[in-house]
């Protein structure tokens, strides 16, 4: 089956992209947005709408497909890609990359998208963004070519076991660390809240809020059997606070007895504002906690982007898991590769990724995470929490249901 045509459109994401150094910063927020001037080149203002392509597949019999090219909240920090506008990327792609697609025969995913992965314009890469909207767009034109499910495409290509049950998944609660978290823990959700501990304030409050939410969990659960992970992510404020990487290991380790019998992991504890530094900085803060006896666990975000930055934060054992942001890897056989890397080398894999996606990609990160079974998932697009859970965790139990049928039905 060939491809016969591609188009494109402009969308909106489920959340907005963020100047995160200005936010770093002091900036403060008015309403919804955030006073002041940005800092990272591209940004317009502080905050501003999250935008995504659409990349449609038109095959050989008619039938269409499609992915989105997003990128994270963040973008232009922390070592990524710069801000993904439509009105700049539709037009390149129209001229140096409609060309390349049209007429490719989808005899492999993985060689399809291999032809993307290596694509250079003025001898760069494509944006990760675009790169991640092509893959999953490939993947679903292969799969409608194939008449199959992007994840059992994913798992013949690979060579990895078709299996019918759920992913864990990690929902986030945005601003809104509290109502929302009263929505995961009645939706029995795997893993809550992330909280957005994005400064020194909110930071100065983590052991109230975590024992509270703790105790929320015991009041609002129906029974004793719901025992979620608790994971929260930081961005590097405890290492704004806590210069000595011992003092900040005794500051998260301090946090374990407020969150009691939940098992307790902390996102990006330090921002070093470089890979190698990031690296060595977890790698302390994890071997003090190590010494301390504290069950206390580090995930790696910021600069670990890509597939060789994941291959050498697991190497380095400088975290216990590291988050695989699906659109900074660029196209998802990356992601996939990730977290097969993750579980040959015992590094528990996260496959994260951003609110600032859309509902197209959210539903092929779960075609990704059932073929690859990372250690959880996050719930996306979205900050409200309930629209993310709902896209993701619908789509995981009509992968789960129709799986099940075919096996009865062979």
């Amino acid at each position: 089956m060939k491809i016969k045509n591609v188009c494109y459109s402009a969308g909106l994401t489920g959340f907005f992209f963020d100047d995160q150094r200005a936010i770093k910063r002091g900036a403060k927020h008015d309403g919804f947005t955030y006073i002041g001037d940005p800092v990272t080149p591209g940004f317009s203002r502080i905050r501003q709408r999250g935008e995504s392509i659409s990349i449609i597949i038109e095959l050989e019999n008619g039938r269409l497909a499609w992915g989105d090219a997003a990128a994270v909240q963040y973008s232009g920090a922390g070592g990524r890609d710069p801000l993904m506008l439509a009105e700049n990327y539709i037009p390149f792609l129209e001229k140096h990359i409609s060309p390349l697609l049209v007429g490719m025969e989808l005899d492999s995913f993985r060689r399809c998208v291999g032809l993307i992965e290596k694509t250079e314009v003025d001898g760069k890469r494509l944006h990760t963004g675009l790169r991640y909207g092509l893959s999953q767009a490939l993947l679903a034109a292969k799969a409608e070519a194939d008449g199959k499910l992007m994840c059992e495409v994913l798992c013949e290509e690979y060579g990895l076991p078709v299996t019918a049950k759920p992913v864990p998944i990690f929902g986030q609660s945005g601003d809104d660390r509290y109502t929302n978290v009263d929505k995961m823990i009645i939706k029995r959700v795997d893993v809550l809240p992330h909280a957005l501990i994005n400064n020194i304030e909110k930071l100065n409050g983590l052991e109230e809020y975590i024992t509270w939410l703790a105790n929320r969990i015991r009041t609002l659960r129906t029974d004793e059997s719901y025992k979620p992970s608790l994971h929260i992510d930081l961005y590097g404020t405890v290492g704004l606070l806590h210069k000595d990487f011992k003092d900040a290991a005794a500051f998260l380790a301090k946090m374990q007895k407020a969150a009691g019998e939940f098992e307790l992991y902390f996102e990006g504890p330090v921002d070093m504002e470089a890979k190698q530094p990031q690296i060595e900085g977890l790698g302390a803060i994890r071997a003090e906690l190590k010494r301390l006896g504290s069950p206390v666990k580090i995930v790696a975000d910021e600069w670990c982007n890509t597939l060789e930055d994941i291959r050498d934060f697991t190497d380095a054992r400088c975290c216990d898991m590291v988050q695989i942001k699906t659109p900074d890897l660029g196209g998802i056989q990356n992601t996939l590769e990730s977290v097969l890397y993750c579980h040959k080398h015992g590094m528990e894999a996260y496959q994260g990724g951003t609110c600032n996606e859309t509902d197209v990609s959210a539903r092929a990160c779960v075609h990704v995470a059932m073929a690859g079974r990372p250690v959880r998932m996050l719930a996306k697009p979205g900050m409200g929490f309930d629209e993310g859970m709902e896209i993701v965790s619908n789509e995981m139990a009509r992968i789960i249901a129709i799986l099940k049928a075919r096996k009865a039905a062979r």
